[in-house]
């Protein structure tokens, strides 16, 4: 069944984690490309000032203060979209973080509360979407990550929250599709992006935490995320380092266990005294406003691999090509006896 999916221009477009990162670069993207935008946080001045903004500039926009660990919050939303709007076409699950340390340092309380945002709001948003859009049609999309595929160690509940996104995800695309529903279920799986995300987390490092390169600029993700608002795509990773990650993964886990584990382990460390409040945004809004994070490294404002992905001409050559060397990769490292064993089954 072919997915009837708008002109950007012509849809109402509700975003949740929308007051700073992946989510307010994406609000301002569709906004300033004629969207009208229902935006979500639980940061009041910095959904507000969002909005005044995008109102300055001639565009429509409303703004709704949600903890999407709420279901009631989350209807809400979906209610104000409804009233004011009289509907929406396509809706955003964004609102996420973190927790930097290790498992069995975390406390349960803590992992939980990780579950409650990355895990249930996604249910929740998704179920109200769902409701909304079996009948008018439209998207859900779903920020998970490239942890949706891999382990990441020092953020382990947040990889765990991202497999159940996955998960999750993949189940009720079936089940929309097994019941005609004209609506179009897509999964994020961004790499490391310079957002406000360290800063965000809860650290349990005796340091400030830090992305692994190559990292790459939020807008990024804003551009495929809103190429699935029009565009039916089934996952979409941004950063081909993410998705690298994902294909060495998949045929030799072994070898990317040690690879991911030795990188994540040592690289997630800045070395730099702790000088951020460590509780973070896990259990309070956070600072809002920004769409760009404090990493000093080089960041990534293109990459070849997303966008050649959202072009399916260019997206046939540069596969062939990433698999190839992909293949001459693994081929070069040897593998453990577990891997082989695997392979031959």
């Amino acid at each position: 069944m072919k997915l009837p999916l708008k002109s950007l221009s012509d849809q109402i477009v509700v975003i949740t984690g929308a007051s700073s990162g992946i989510g307010l670069a994406t609000a301002r993207m569709a906004a300033e490309r004629g969207a009208r935008v229902v935006v979500a946080a639980r940061n009041e001045d910095a959904l507000r000032q969002f909005c005044d903004q995008v109102r300055s500039q001639g565009g429509q926009a409303r703004y709704v203060v949600v903890d999407v660990a709420s279901e009631q919050d989350v209807r809400r939303l979906a209610g104000e979209a409804v009233g004011h709007f009289g509907g929406f076409d396509t809706w955003i699950n964004n609102a996420g973080v973190s927790i930097y340390g290790p498992l069995l340092q975390t406390s349960i309380e803590d992992a939980r509360k990780l579950f409650e945002t990355n895990f249930w709001g996604v249910v929740h948003g998704s179920r109200v979407a769902a409701e909304h859009l079996r009948n008018r049609g439209g998207a859900i999309i779903n920020v998970g990550s490239e942890v949706s595929d891999l382990g990441a160690p020092m953020q382990g509940y947040y990889s765990a929250t991202k497999h159940a996104v996955k998960g999750f995800t993949d189940v009720l695309r079936m089940e929309l599709q097994q019941q005609n529903a004209p609506v179009s279920v897509t999964l994020i799986k961004p790499g490391p992006i310079n957002t406000p995300f360290t800063q965000h987390a809860k650290n349990l490092l005796p340091d400030k935490p830090t992305h692994v390169p190559p990292v790459y600029a939020p807008e990024i993700v804003a551009e495929a995320i809103l190429h699935a608002a029009e565009n039916p795509v089934r996952e979409q990773y941004v950063g081909g380092a993410a998705k690298a990650m994902a294909t060495l993964r998949r045929w030799a886990p072994s070898v990317a266990d040690k690879v991911i584990g030795k990188t994540l382990m040592e690289g997630t460390h800045s070395g730099h005294p702790n000088d951020r409040e460590r509780e973070g945004s896990l259990y309070k809004p956070g600072f809002g406003g920004q769409e760009h994070g404090d990493y000093e490294g080089h960041t990534r404002t293109t990459s070849v691999y997303t966008s050649a992905t959202m072009h399916p001409m260019l997206a046939g050559a540069i596969g062939l090509g990433a698999t190839l060397a992909l293949a001459s990769l693994v081929g070069a490292v040897p593998r453990s006896s577990h891997d082989r064993e695997s392979s031959s089954t």
